[in-house]
């Protein structure tokens, strides 16, 4: 199974080529980024061709999948180009700026029948999977995440400072860190969900781009609390998290990101071992998502999946105001919506 990296200059890379690379029967036969040291330095890394522009790498090299990193506003052209060339491929997260962006490579990769997988991967856990059996029994009144990663600037330190301008990353922490939660919200609140609140503030770094976030969101009296951050003095993957789901009979709570407690009204409490981050769950997502590519199955999460994803995130955006966050020099205050 041949298999060409796109945008490899994006910070995850790491995070999909070391699983990548333990995968038999798969062989790694190119790389692209519009940054020429970083073909030129990875390529003799990996021992693999190299290209600046990806679709000449891969009309040259002819993948049996690829993997699609780089800007989010890159992502929409990528897409449509694998989907044009009918090349199955995995596409990071947002996929696009906006949801027309996304729905628009959706509907292409649906008519062409090409496989499109997105790494929504708490799909691939097994906490993702207690959650959604609770749900079968009854539904959900309230539930909120916490989820506060690192400081900015270590986007600038991995080359990746586009990731700060909002004109090419979409945004901050709500676009890409609460995208996860925005699928849990979806998956165990169901379609009807809406926005019912947002915050947002650049406060602690006056970046472009939000450093804090807390979304609301509601259906039919149902609550979710969505609040994301780059607030935490620790290493990259290192996280200040904390969720908790209150079904009519079950409190369940993720107390970081290893252990969860199901309490029952009657006071009976169950503790287990469960990974409830999402950096470990890369490596279940490439095994899994090569492996359904190969057998010719459908990705666990599709570019049709993020749509109404990427929908919240607008209307989170659009409660919020970007336009209120405090700069530098301006006596303006945070944004805020209810």
């Amino acid at each position: 199974m041949k298999v060409v990296f796109i945008g490899v200059s994006h910070w995850h890379l790491d995070l999909y080529m070391a699983p990548f690379l333990d995968v038999p029967d798969v062989e790694l036969v190119g790389i692209s980024d519009p940054d020429p040291e970083v073909v030129r330095a990875l390529s003799a890394r990996f021992k693999c061709e190299g290209d600046t522009d990806f679709k000449r790498l891969c009309r040259k090299l002819k993948p049996d999948f690829v993997f699609a990193l780089g800007r989010h506003i890159d992502m929409p052209g990528e897409a449509e180009f694998l989907i044009t060339e009918r090349i199955p491929f995995a596409i990071e997260k947002p996929c696009g700026l906006t949801r027309r962006d996304v729905a628009r490579i959706a509907e292409q990769a649906d008519r062409a029948g090409v496989f499109a997988a997105v790494p929504l991967v708490f799909r691939n856990g097994d906490f993702t999977d207690h959650l959604l059996r609770q749900k079968a029994r009854e539904d959900f009144h309230y539930m909120s995440f916490r989820f506060i990663a690192g400081f900015p600037a270590r986007y600038r330190a991995a080359g990746c400072a586009w990731m700060l301008d909002p004109a090419l990353s979409g945004g901050g922490s709500t676009i890409n860190l609460a995208v996860h939660f925005f699928d849990l919200a979806l998956r165990l609140l169901g379609p009807d969900l809406r926005v019912l609140g947002a915050t947002m503030g650049n406060t602690a770094w006056h970046e472009a781009i939000e450093d804090y976030s807390i979304v609301t969101l509601e259906r039919k009296g149902a609550l979710c609390v969505i609040e994301t951050g780059y607030l935490y003095p620790a290493p990259t993957s290192s996280f200040d998290m904390h969720y908790a789901f209150r079904s009519p009979s079950h409190y369940v709570i993720a107390h970081g990101p290893q252990t969860v407690e199901s309490l029952g009204n009657d006071g009976q409490s169950e503790t287990w071992q469960s990974i409830t981050t999402n950096v470990p769950h890369y490596r279940t997502f490439v095994f899994d998502v090569l492996e359904r590519a190969r057998a010719g199955e459908k990705p666990l999460a599709t570019l049709s999946d993020m749509v109404p994803i990427m929908g919240l995130i607008e209307d989170a955006y659009a409660k919020a105001g970007r336009q209120a966050f405090h700069m530098p020099g301006t006596n303006q205050g945070n944004a805020n919506s209810g």
